[in-house]
């Protein structure tokens, strides 16, 4: 009893979206495809951010660019230029009335809707982050197969 207790607090909370579970962190690239991800069990977007460049830049030596939302304003742009030598483009809300879709954001949304289609993935399951973080790799690859046998 007193193990399925210890396991229950252990998935963490996303307080941004309100939901149990971690948080996904992903880089993709410009078609959609996952470069490198991380879950934490309870840690802000631009404090789980930069080891995420870090990573990205170290698979793919070529990225100059990187594009985030507004979460990752601020003094994270200055890191990531000093530790990556990767410029961190913040994409910034339109303010107008009705739906606009906003510059390279659209991708990585579209990413989590892909991963979202996995069951596994539509909730946060899983109680060790780094199962997580596996699915979203083992699900990518099952997506980019896909894509290859529809090709």
């Amino acid at each position: 009893m007193s193990e399925n207790n210890s396991r229950r607090g252990s998935r963490g909370y996303d307080s941004g979206k309100g939901i149990k579970g971690g948080k996904r962190h992903i880089i993709v690239d410009t078609v959609g495809l996952v470069i490198t991800a991380e879950v934490h069990k309870s840690i802000q977007d631009h404090d789980g951010a930069l080891n995420l460049f870090a990573q990205a830049r170290c698979k793919a030596p070529t990225l100059r660019k990187f594009f985030a939302d507004q979460e990752y304003t601020g003094k994270l742009q200055n890191r990531c230029l000093l530790e990556t030598e990767c410029l961190l483009m913040i994409t910034k809300k339109v303010v107008d009335t009705g739906f606009q879709v906003i510059p390279k954001r659209w991708i990585v949304a579209r990413a989590f809707d892909w991963l979202s289609n996995f069951r596994r993935m539509s909730k946060g399951y899983e109680h060790s982050p780094l199962t997580s973080q596996n699915n979203i790799f083992f699900n990518m690859i099952t997506i980019m197969l896909d894509k290859l046998a529809h090709f």
